[in-house]
């Protein structure tokens, strides 16, 4: 099945990189301008389960790594038929100066909460968004805190230097 799937893709999108590590995964790499395309097209093959996208920080590259994990739902409750056996990973790179993207919400709404996750973490700003509101932090960050270049060391001293240890509270040395 993933050969027939790569042979497919191939024909459509010569520009794609894929390769087959195993027989359940299928990896595609394709240019950042064909990322929609491809989802749409996947899920049109049957693909139509987004079940994460995910992000890289390549910082020596300058680049984030888009990631969008695609599987088949079950046609029969009794075995795996052949599309579902198989996990696709699409991949695409983006620039970290220009951290901004089209969102993949027309195509599949369960990239809703991944793509705020992502603006909130990393950075990238996706064009189309509804609401690119908080989802796990309380506050805005200088840097986003999951880009390699966010210095922990400088946050856990301005944050937390101010925070008395217990045994000064217990002891009244506030």
């Amino acid at each position: 099945m993933n050969q027939e799937l790569k042979k497919k893709i191939n024909s459509s999108f010569p520009s794609a990189k894929i390769s087959l590590p195993n027989e359940s995964r299928v990896v595609i790499e394709v240019n950042r301008d064909a990322i929609i395309s491809v989802l749409s097209f996947l899920k049109n093959m049957g693909y139509e389960h987004l079940s994460m996208v995910s992000c890289v920080d390549w910082i020596k590259e300058d680049e984030f790594e888009l990631i969008y994990f695609l599987n088949a739902y079950m046609e029969n409750d009794e075995e795996y038929g052949e599309i579902e056996k198989s996990t696709i990973l699409l991949k695409t790179m983006i620039s970290r100066k220009e951290a901004k993207y089209i969102t993949a919400i027309g195509i599949f709404a369960s990239a809703e909460p991944y793509e705020r996750e992502i603006h909130e973490l990393f950075g990238i700003y996706f064009e189309g968004h509804p609401r690119l509101t908080h989802l796990l932090l309380e506050r805005d960050y200088e840097i986003p805190p999951f880009r390699k270049d966010f210095d922990t060391r400088k946050y856990v001293k301005e944050f937390y230097e101010e925070i008395p240890f217990v045994e000064d509270r217990e002891e009244g040395k506030e």
